[in-house]
């Protein structure tokens, strides 16, 4: 049997502008798809701090009820739009083997499978191999791709309801740009690794950084109806680590697996946030910029007496007119304003969260050490010869975040027109 997903070209009016209020159900979707960043955050904190445990942890039973959560609600929805939706409903869903529920339901779905998929798996690889050596083990990678497709299926579902709100400020305008940001925070959870500030003087860290961050903020900026859409996906992430910073040494958690090098006492809380509202204030001003210089030259043609192909006296368009250039430059000027700004702000307060006066429980400047971590160079930074910061970085990351800025644009104009 043939599974094909077909997306009409144009919606109908009926599919278009609505003004009914958001359904309850998105914001169970919404909550679902934070339980599941907040239980991965929580298990890599237990892990740190009490080790490897049962499947059965609060942590892990967090995850996949933020999987699980979104996935039920989706089938619900796919059901009812199927069998019980009225015109309306219908004509804003695609076909999937002969059912009809919106594009993102589908997601969803698919996300769910996924994660359910990754629990006994990981369960088997802990039992055979014990602790994990890196975040992105095997099972993990299975569980990420999971909660990603989770994750963008509740994306996919906010950014239709706010494309088809004749309010510009709807509650789906913000919902999206609330996904936005939990989609930042699970894209750096996955760089933790490589991100702690004792990294953020070597290039390993910003050819890392230079991939995801332009993608996710350019598309928020782009697909949103938000001025500072890219801002708020910034402040999104920083606070919800900020929370998990200040609540998880609250609770007090002893090892229970050797070696112990690191007496805790207190859940390990994660490293302080990325500064990320820096970079996605400059990529908002940049796209306010071009929006506003595109709705110029749009009122300027439609103004105009004489048809363009008509007008003798100037040419009909100029090649750097056209969408595909104009979307590269904007895609150039974005890499060098999060380059310029990205790479300095991290540079600078990298030092202050490496040094004792960062040690606090604002900052948790040295509280993210695991058990197992023997201590040693906490107040340095590491790396610096394999991997040391120099122009070619500089260069290196400028032509990442070229391209996945231009992904980002790409991504963002798409969604901007997803309306099922």
């Amino acid at each position: 049997m043939n599974a094909s997903i077909a997306i009409p070209t144009a919606a109908p009016a009926s599919a278009v502008e609505h003004s009914s209020p958001l359904p309850s159900y998105c914001l169970l979707l919404v909550f679902g798809a934070l339980c599941i960043p907040i239980g991965v955050l929580w298990d890599i904190s237990w892990h740190s701090t009490i080790g490897r445990d049962t499947f059965w942890t609060p942590a892990h039973m967090l995850t996949y009820v933020g999987g699980l959560l979104p996935g039920i609600t989706c089938g619900w929805l796919a059901l009812k739009t199927h069998f019980f939706g009225s015109p309306e409903e219908r004509a804003a869903s695609v076909s999937l083997w002969g059912f009809r529920a919106p594009l993102g339901a589908w997601v969803v779905i698919w996300g769910c499978f996924a994660m359910l998929l990754s629990a006994p798996f990981d369960n088997w690889w802990h039992n055979a191999y014990g602790l994990d050596v890196q975040i992105l083990s095997p099972p993990h990678t299975v569980l990420a791709v999971g909660m990603l497709g989770v994750a963008l299926g509740v994306l996919f579902l906010m950014v239709s309801w706010q494309n088809r709100s004749a309010n510009e400020s709807s509650t789906a305008a913000f919902l999206f740009v609330f996904m936005a940001g939990i989609l930042l925070l699970m894209a750096a959870i996955f760089l933790t690794e490589g991100s702690l500030p004792n990294h953020q003087h070597a290039s390993r860290f910003y050819l890392m950084s230079a991939r995801p961050y332009p993608l996710y903020l350019v598309a928020a900026a782009c697909a949103s109806r938000l001025r500072w859409a890219a801002t708020i996906t910034g402040a999104v992430y920083m606070l919800l680590i900020l929370l998990m910073i200040w609540t998880l040494p609250l609770f007090e958690a002893h090892p229970k697996l050797a070696p112990i090098y690191n007496q805790v006492d207190h859940m390990v809380p994660p490293a302080f946030p990325l500064l990320l509202v820096v970079p996605g204030l400059a990529i908002d001003l940049l796209v306010g910029w071009f929006r506003k210089s595109r709705a110029r030259l749009s009122s300027a043609a439609a103004t105009s007496s004489v048809p363009a192909a008509l007008d003798q006296t100037k040419p009909a368009s100029h090649w750097w007119q056209s969408q595909f250039v104009r979307d590269w430059i904007l895609a150039i000027l974005i890499a060098c304003a999060f380059v310029a700004v990205f790479i300095p702000v991290q540079w600078n307060l990298s030092k202050f969260l490496i040094s004792p006066a960062a040690d606090n429980w604002f900052f948790a400047g040295g509280h993210f050490f695991p058990y197992s971590s023997t201590g040693g160079g906490r107040h340095r930074f590491w790396d610096l010869q394999n991997n040391p910061f120099t122009s070619r970085t500089v260069l290196l990351a400028l032509a990442s975040a070229v391209i996945f800025s231009r992904i980002g644009i790409g991504f963002g104009t798409w969604m901007s027109r997803v309306r099922r």
